[in-house]
């Protein structure tokens, strides 16, 4: 089983920077999918990224498509999500997230990190 835990995020101004973490525990994370969704006041939560368990297919959200880059690193049992020219609809708590390989749905979720896009 897998186990996430996601940090980086923090406050910035419109059109700033953040690296969002995802540390993944398990032997098996070689094995799992891994998204990133959000989550907005008020709102339901939103499908972001995502990147396959070979780390070759990566798909977007259009809304963040250009902006926003999802990595993986098999060493260090991390994935990323690299957030440019943040705008303040950029504003959630975000979460990490896995699913087995050949699995449709995500069944294992991080505790979330907030992200605040000041205008």
């Amino acid at each position: 089983q897998v186990q996430l835990v996601e940090s980086g995020g923090g406050l910035v101004q419109t059109g700033g920077s953040l690296r969002l973490h995802c540390a993944a525990s398990g032997r098996t994370f070689t094995t799992y999918g891994m998204g990133w969704f959000r989550q907005a006041p008020g709102k339901e939560r939103e499908f972001v990224a995502e990147v396959g368990w070979t780390g070759v297919r990566t798909t977007y959200a259009e809304s963040v498509k250009g902006r926003f880059t999802i990595s993986r690193d098999y060493g260090e049992n991390t994935v990323y999500l690299q957030m440019n020219s943040l705008k303040p609809e950029d504003t959630a708590v975000y979460y990490c997230a896995a699913k087995y390989r050949g699995a449709t749905n995500y069944d294992i979720w991080g505790q979330g990190t907030q992200v605040t896009v000041s205008s």
